[in-house]
């Protein structure tokens, strides 16, 4: 029994079919169609957007008698025919009609769509498609509200919401424009059955009538039935007709490449500190087993597939459901598993990989992240994270996989086959950092500190240690709360009030304040009068004992957005300093180039030589506290110290929503019009390294760079004043908003 068009489900690609027209109406429109715009031409992203919605070897390209050009952009995947003798758009579909009649499978609608329109969404076709089928429509037709007037399109008129009528620019008064009222108008898009299609379009060549817009008159004028998908973003319906609405055209994608989105495709995308996704879109069990499928199928590859994984998880919602869902995966590989029980900080897992021999360390955690977030990250058996080369294979291979190429074993099963085995790495980690530390040093100090974890996961392994160094200590935000107080577990000034006011109000009770964020792999300081101390400060205090109180000579490494002050203190030692773009990867492998004994970032984290190759906020705190103990001073007088070495350097950051149209603007306006100055400030480099760095005299600079994660741009300065520091921020603030 056939069902009711209306009741029908949506085609697929595979019993649609679709018409694009390249022909053009002269060489001047065909040749813009070729031209560059993006990292594509306009024709290749127009199509780009059909085969989302049309299998390729379904799609039939309109092209001019003896074309190639258009033929060699798209690629021999598709349909190509040549508009001889039919005239217009209406002749140009219907030279597509054998192709389409000889399709093995019956199409049983046809979109029909222009070369011309690259900034049309694959989703408002997909959206013209399934209304169409769902409405039982016989006709159906791409429309957009629009508020300015566009002319050469024609007017939607309706009546009880039925489209009644559509009114070309001819038909309409002189009068007409829209003045800034929504209207709705005919973007020209279609889809139809084939059998209407081409009926209808050959009868109107039989009359003179070669326009494909008159399709839907015609279609009304029979009373058949009518459907619209709209469209509200303007920018969908330029077309591109001129070199300017080219120009416009870029601008557009541009902006679009910025645009904050949601993740609604769920595919698995790392950054640079592992895979992280709000829980419940990106971020679900299903994707966790297929990144750990793809992890698997490399680790089979390479043939150290013996050599096993060793996982934990954090205290987020699903961490430990996602541990186990790992374990049962790589078990399901024939891969060696431990599984480390309870909630564990990220840095243990990075020591776990090379304390284990094993292939890889995988960590269930967002870091900092809000808690509606979680991810993951992955560490090499040395310990380090992955280059960009192999996470772009880890999640190429996991988003190509489906449900069915996950192999799995039960838990339980492979526990009593001794496959999964649980394994308590605590004692391991602390012991190997207290050989690092001196801890005997600090035993009779008698110094007494508060911690907040933040909620996260340091508690344990850090108030080991500091109870083995006799350090009298008290915890606050340690239970397990996976909502973190309502907050992101970041041990920033703005999120460690509590800290700083109970140092305050203990009146010289205690000698320090340190934080830890959500897994436990960055660092936040309070000095003994309650001040919040910057990683920067920190950074500097650390390499100057490191290198002068134990000896540990060689340079330090930091991110382009740390203080030029510990370049200045490398060079006061005589020894090398390096810069390297954000993200911890490059900073222990600047570390190893050089052979720095101290390598750091201006957001909390740090590690030193001889250490794991990763960021890890419990030894650092560990390494503070001896530092105060064999120092005998106070954060805030080594500080003053420091300073006498180095001099003062005053840093500031904020971060400025990024709309779309300052992606576009700063960059093009630092090309057009390149700095010579900054305010009254000459200039005496730019940096491209990673977004821009403008280097002014004295080891002043100032640092623009979007972020990659989130609509955010971020500036960064630092100078000889804070007066000069804050004048600095201004103009910065002043220069990416100019025009905007």
């Amino acid at each position: 029994m056939t069902l009711p068009q209306a009741a029908q489900a949506p085609a697929t690609t595979n019993d649609r079919a679709a018409v694009v027209l390249a022909a053009g109406h002269d060489d001047a429109s065909r040749e813009l169609i070729t031209r560059p715009l993006g990292e594509a031409t306009v024709v290749e992203l127009a199509v780009a957007n059909v085969r989302k919605v049309v299998a390729d070897d379904r799609i039939v390209v309109v092209v001019a008698p003896g074309d190639t050009t258009v033929r060699g952009l798209l690629g021999d995947d598709l349909t190509y025919v040549e508009q001889q003798d039919l005239p217009g758009t209406g002749g140009a579909v219907l030279a597509a009609r054998a192709e389409i009649e000889a399709f093995a499978i019956p199409a049983r609608e046809v979109l029909v769509a222009y070369a011309d329109t690259p900034l049309l969404r694959s989703e408002s076709l997909l959206g013209l498609l399934t209304r169409h089928t769902l409405k039982g429509a016989d006709l159906s037709l791409l429309a957009a509200v629009v508020t300015e007037d566009l002319p050469t399109y024609g007017r939607i008129v309706r009546e009880d919401g039925e489209i009644t009528a559509i009114l070309e620019e001819e038909d309409r008064p002189a009068d007409a424009g829209s003045g800034g009222t929504p209207t709705e108008v005919n973007v020209g898009a279609y889809v139809a059955s084939p059998g209407l299609l081409f009926a209808e379009l050959e009868a109107m060549l039989a009359g003179g009538e070669h326009r494909l817009t008159e399709l839907a008159r015609r279609v009304i004028a029979k009373h058949k039935s009518i459907s619209s998908y709209r469209i509200y973003d303007t920018d969908e319906v330029r077309g591109i007709n001129t070199p300017e609405e080219l120009q416009e055209a870029a601008d557009i994608l541009l902006k679009r490449l910025f645009m904050p989105k949601k993740n609604t495709d769920t595919k698995i995308v790392f950054g640079t500190g592992g895979w992280r996704a709000i829980i419940g879109e990106g971020y679900t069990l299903a994707n966790v087993r297929r990144l750990c499928q793809a992890i698997a199928n490399e680790t089979v590859r390479k043939g150290i597939d013996g050599l096993g994984v060793v996982i934990g998880g954090d205290r987020r919602f699903l961490s430990r459901e996602s541990a186990v869902a790992a374990a049962e995966v790589f078990a399901g590989n024939n891969i060696p598993v431990t599984l480390l029980p309870d909630d564990v900080p990220t840095p243990l897992v990075t020591f776990a990989a090379p304390y284990l021999g094993a292939a890889y360390g995988i960590i269930v955690t967002s870091s900092h992240n809000p808690p509606e977030w979680n991810g993951m990250k992955v560490f090499r058996q040395d310990g380090s994270l992955p280059l960009d080369d192999e996470t772009d294979r880890y999640q190429d291979e996991a988003n190509a996989l489906s449900v069915d190429d996950v192999i799995t074993l039960d838990l339980a099963v492979a526990r009593k086959a001794g496959l999964v085995v649980d394994k308590v790495l605590t004692e391991p980690y602390v012991d190997a950092i207290e050989k690092i530390v001196d801890v005997d040093a600090v035993r009779g100090s008698d110094l007494r500190v508060i911690v907040d974890p933040m909620y996260g996961t340091s508690q344990l392994t850090l108030g080991t240690i500091l109870n083995d160094m006799r350090v009298r200590s008290e915890f606050i935000h340690a239970s397990h709360n996976p909502l973190f107080g309502g907050i992101a577990p970041a041990p920033d000034l703005q999120r460690l009030s509590t800290l700083i006011s109970m140092i305050k109000q203990g009146d010289g009770r205690y000698d320090l304040g340190m934080a830890t964020d959500g897994d436990s792999d960055r660092i936040g300081i309070v000095d003994e009068t309650g001040e919040y101390i910057s990683t920067n400060d920190l950074l500097l205090l650390l390499y100057w004992y490191l290198h002068e109180f134990r000896g540990e000579k060689g340079g330090v490494v930091r991110n382009l957005a740390t203080t030029h002050l510990l370049d200045r203190l490398a060079a006061h030692f005589g020894e090398e300093s390096r810069e390297v773009k954000v993200g911890f990867k490059h900073v222990t492998a600047g570390m190893e180039e050089i052979g720095a004994v101290l390598g750091g970032e201006s957001s909390g984290g740090l590690t030193v030589r001889g250490w794991i190759l990763g960021k890890d906020g419990i030894f650092a705190c560990a390494l503070v506290v001896e530092m105060l103990a064999r120092t005998g001073k106070k954060i805030s007088e080594l500080r003053e110290m420091i300073y006498e070495i180095t001099g003062r350097l005053y840093t500031l950051e904020a971060g400025v929503d990024s709309t779309p149209e300052m992606r576009v603007a700063v960059p093009r306006r630092l090309e057009a019009d390149p700095l010579t100055h900054v305010g009254p400030y000459p200039v005496v480099s730019i940096s491209h390294l990673d977004g821009t760095k403008i280097v002014l005299e004295n080891d002043n600079w100032a640092l623009l760079r979007f972020s990659g994660t989130e609509p955010v741009l971020r500036m960064f300065v630092e100078a000889d004043s804070p007066e000069k520091a804050t004048e600095l921020l201004d103009w910065l603030k002043g220069f990416v908003t100019a025009g905007v």
